[in-house]
């Protein structure tokens, strides 16, 4: 079993999912400044509290559990703020089909959205999902059907 609390076993693990952590969090908060801060706390905090984690083989589940919280917070803080966020963020090769899909993605509600870049853009399975985002496995599922067929109909 690695010793996370090292450094170098540490970094080997976290190299292995950074771009999706950003990515999940920039779909979340829709930010690009917002998603790297999010990325860079999570990693601070998972690397001060790794002794926690009991499964090194649990690494991904337990760091996007951490990322899912601090972009909640995030949120949160959003719906405080008096300031209008931009709606369309820069895209240097976007194609018009990825700015579509992009769009749909947005007009879901936050959970939804969270769940369907857990899903989508993590890879993660439905239980595993339940299990960072504290919901049963089964209401995550129909989370995640409603959620793509509500884009599939942005998308018609």
């Amino acid at each position: 079993m690695d010793d996370l609390k090292k450094p170098e076993v540490f970094a080997a693990y976290y190299e292995k999912v950074y771009r999706e952590l950003y990515y999940f969090a920039l779909h979340t908060l829709k930010n690009p400044q917002d998603a790297e801060d999010a990325v860079s706390e999570t990693v601070t905090d998972a690397f001060a509290t790794v002794e926690k984690l009991r499964d090194n083989e649990k690494f991904r589940v337990w760091i996007f559990q951490i990322l899912s919280n601090k972009c909640k917070r995030k949120l949160k803080e959003y719906t405080q703020k008096t300031v209008e966020l931009p709606d369309d963020l820069p895209t240097s090769d976007a194609t018009d089909e990825s700015l579509q899909v992009r769009e749909a993605l947005d007009r879901l509600d936050e959970t939804e959205r969270q769940i369907i870049c857990l899903n989508v853009i993590g890879g993660f399975k439905s239980h595993e999902i339940g299990e960072m985002m504290q919901m049963n496995h089964n209401t995550v599922r129909s989370r995640i059907s409603r959620g793509l067929n509500k884009m599939k109909e942005f998308l018609a």
